[in-house]
């Protein structure tokens, strides 16, 4: 087996093959980051049919490369860059760093620290992923488009308008300004051309609620039977944790969704403090569901969060609790999903 590093950058991508044994460089090619160059890299790479990619960032800028590579058959590990300089100071190159040593780092990492990452090929996450993405950005871009709007109404009407302002009221609100002079003529059109902008962004996002709510049925997936979780949520979800299964377990899980607290301990004293790292996006998401089921008194998140206030806990506290134990049951709810897709995929092949 041949492990090939690979350094990739915007514009060049440098692979170096390295024997495990003796982590020996026998190979290395730099190529150009275009189809036509992509090409040369299989071509290079035959000499050798027991081989395995090893793309550093792989989720990065070495993304469409690994898929491109996935695509063709190959097998792709992903590399984290801290990992590769890590083995960098660590080996004969000392402080050294040129592409070919980071991308014969990259391999090395992969063959022997063990922090290399199959890359599998892009499917129904992804997609969530970038549905949830283009949301984020319609939502930021509706709350500028309404401040906006509520600044000229503030100029045009006395008092300005209602807190909750939506598209039909601020143009009801509108039809009752008669401008005097440019000026308010000006704010007037201008206030016209947001309240077009905002319908559009309200269609935007409804429409891409629908395809979030399309995907995930069509995946399978069981997170809507939780009480709190919608098409959005179950979306966000699924589209930041790609595969529940690369999380050992849930406490894992936890940990990367910044759900389980932090302990800090000296001598014969512990205790626990609020975790302030992980994916902050899927910290939110399980937030937001449990207010929710704190707010159904026939939800099993609202029995738990009564428990812990009897225990003695302050809202906060039975509030993370019941954060923490739904990680564990956002994960495992995830894993049965997979584990039936795949049953499935092994039925119909």
């Amino acid at each position: 087996m041949i492990l090939l590093g690979v350094d990739p950058h915007k514009s060049t991508h440098t692979a170096t093959a390295v024997e495990p044994e003796s982590n020996q460089q026998v190979g290395t090619v730099r190529i150009e980051a275009s189809l036509t160059d992509y090409r040369r890299l299989p071509a290079w790479a035959k000499r050798w049919p027991q081989r395995k990619w090893a793309v550093e960032n792989a989720n990065g800028l070495g993304r469409h490369l690994a898929q491109w590579l996935i695509a063709r058959g190959e097998s792709v590990v992903d590399v984290p860059a801290a990992a590769t300089s890590r083995v960098r100071e660590l080996s004969r190159s000392g402080r050294r760093k040129n592409d070919q040593i980071d991308a014969a780092a990259a391999a090395t990492v992969a063959c022997l620290q063990g922090d290399g990452r199959d890359v599998e090929p892009e499917d129904h996450t992804t997609a969530l992923a970038l549905l949830d993405e283009r949301r984020v950005n319609l939502a930021q871009a509706r709350v500028r488009a309404v401040n906006q709007l509520h600044a000229l109404l503030r100029d045009l009407l006395p008092g300005g308008a209602p807190t909750q302002l939506s598209a039909d009221l601020a143009a009801k609100l509108l039809r009752s300004v008669r401008p005097a002079g440019d000026i308010e003529t000006v704010r007037k059109d201008i206030a016209g051309d947001l309240v077009a902008e905002i319908r559009k962004l309200d269609k935007q996002l409804t429409d891409n609620a629908a395809r979030m709510q399309s995907l995930v049925e069509a995946s399978g997936s069981a997170l809507m039977d939780t009480p709190g979780i919608g098409p959005v949520l179950a979306a966000r979800l699924i589209g930041r944790t790609r595969r529940a299964h690369r999380f050992p377990t849930s406490a894992a899980f936890a940990n990367y969704a910044g759900a389980a607290p932090v302990e800090i301990a000296s001598a014969d004293r512990a205790r626990h403090r609020l975790s302030r790292s992980g994916d902050r996006q899927l910290n939110s998401v399980l937030h937001t569901i449990a207010v929710v089921q704190i707010r159904m008194p026939k939800s099993p998140g609202h029995a738990y969060y009564q428990r812990k206030l009897a225990e003695g806990k302050t809202p906060k506290e039975a509030k993370r609790c019941l954060k923490r134990r739904l990680a564990d049951h956002v994960w495992r709810v995830m894993i049965a999903d997979e584990r039936k897709a795949k049953s499935r995929l092994s039925q119909a092949a």
